[in-house]
């Protein structure tokens, strides 16, 4: 599976830079991608389940 990061780096930077002030590290990145593959693998595995080849906002779920 491709590890790329699901983020956008630049922006999450901004983020933390604009709220909080703060830098942000390369593993916030990392971890936060590996959320949304998790989020995504979850979804997938839902819009599957309801015989869709779409994933829609629906299927996904921060409280499984």
């Amino acid at each position: 599976m491709n590890k790329l990061p699901l983020v956008v780096t630049s922006r999450i930077k901004q983020f933390n830079k604009e709220a909080a002030a703060m830098n942000t590290s390369e593993e916030v990145i990392n971890s936060l991608s590996v959320i949304v593959r998790d989020i995504l693998t979850a979804a997938q595995a839902s819009a599957k389940a309801d015989q869709r080849k779409t994933v829609m906002a629906r299927d996904i779920s921060l409280l499984n």
